[in-house]
């Protein structure tokens, strides 16, 4: 990538003040670090006036501010941008440099120093550290907006996601508090069962925050050991089966034989209890959830397929966004975190493979997940 940096020279000298363009026009400081190169555009003054005026017009990025200047010198200019100038570098130069001046065109904000007479290798040190700097604390200013803007987005769909249940809950509540129900028991049975259903799902959204916030800040210590995937699956089965029976639901994992890997047995967990749990959720009355392992190489494919509702192209395109959940009168009622599948895509990602879907609406919808046989530790 490409940038270019202004400069405004302010000298009372035209001879200085041109050396210094001529030693900056076709110089590019290269910062591979941050897959830059940054070249500068140069403006003069020949005062602090004109420099203020200039400023004022389109403000410089480095501002190399010559300290003796007839009128206002390079000191009262650098107290007056001071204020306004947060994202401008001034360099100071000078041949009358003392510790009082260096002293206070510090607290006035100076970022350098550069003493007459220099020679163009030293100012374009001097430039290669300055825009080095700008470009660092400009990224991390952006990062840090973005970091805010994240949080505010991330605050406001978890806000959206609590306000339903505990709006739902708190009717609930009233309810059984003012006996609304009338006097038949197995209303308000009714009624507290449906309150620990909203409960349930909160507590599910809370913990899939705080697998998520792990995941992705790298705090979730990980214990990776040999597991057999296929009993591993077994034994997510058995977990969800009660919920199947419900539904007239068949199980099965249709692959004979064990699968070792390396893994951590939390994560598989996390990622087959998802998996197994949608495709419960999501079926139709008396279907099928077929499970599958195919070993690919260094790899392990496992997939779920569904006699489910099935989603559009469009629909499985957004299916792995953090808090995506598809709502259909299909969907409605059947609760969910909207972050079980990003989940998945990310801890698939780190045993280096990945998860996909394929689905058909009406038909049913199958998740492949790839997961390397030997995970990279970390």
């Amino acid at each position: 990538m490409k940038e270019t940096l202004r400069v405004l020279v302010v000298d009372d000298e035209i001879g200085m003040r041109l050396a210094v363009e001529r030693a900056l026009r076709s110089h590019v400081v290269p910062l591979p670090e941050l897959d830059l190169d940054v070249s500068f555009e140069i403006a003069q003054a020949g005062s602090g006036e004109e420099a203020l005026e200039l400023i004022e017009e389109k403000s410089p990025q480095i501002l190399l501010l010559d300290h003796k200047l007839p009128g206002i010198s390079g000191l009262d200019v650098l107290e007056r941008v001071s204020g306004e100038g947060a994202d401008m570098l001034t360099i100071m130069i000078t041949a009358y440099a003392s510790l009082g001046t260096a002293i206070q065109a510090t607290k006035l904000g100076a970022f350098d120093f550069l003493a007459k007479p220099f020679t163009p290798e030293e100012l374009k040190a001097a430039l290669r550290k300055a825009a080095r700097h700008y470009v660092v604390q400009r990224q991390a200013q952006r990062l840090a907006e973005e970091k805010k803007q994240i949080r505010f987005q991330f605050l406001s769909v978890l806000a959206h996601e609590l306000k339903a249940p505990l709006a739902a809950i708190e009717g609930y509540l009233f309810i059984l508090r003012d006996r609304l129900a009338g006097d038949d028991p197995a209303a308000y049975d009714k009624v507290v069962s449906r309150s620990l259903t909203r409960v349930e799902g909160m507590r599910k959204l809370i913990l899939d925050l705080l697998d998520l916030t792990r995941i992705e800040s790298g705090q979730k210590k990980r214990e990776l050991c040999p597991v057999d995937l296929a009993e591993s699956l077994r034994a997510c089965i058995e977990t969800v089966q009660p919920a199947a029976r419900e539904r007239g639901v068949a199980v099965e994992l249709l692959t004979p034989g064990s699968f070792p890997l390396t893994a951590d047995k939390g994560e598989l967990e996390i990622v087959l209890n998802n998996l197994l749990s949608n495709a419960v959720k999501y079926n139709r009355d008396g279907g099928r959830v077929d499970v599958r392992i195919e070993p690919r190489g260094a790899q392990l494919v496992l997939s779920v397929a569904d006699t489910g509702i099935g989603m559009s192209p469009a629909e499985c395109e957004k299916l792995f966004g953090e808090f995506v959940r598809i709502k259909n009168e299909q969907t409605r009622n059947i609760p969910g975190s909207g972050l079980g599948l990003s989940i998945v895509r990310r801890l698939a990602r780190l045993y280096g493979g990945d998860a996909i879907v394929s689905s058909e609406k009406g038909v049913g919808t199958t998740f492949a997940v790839t997961l390397d046989r030997e995970p990279a530790a970390g």
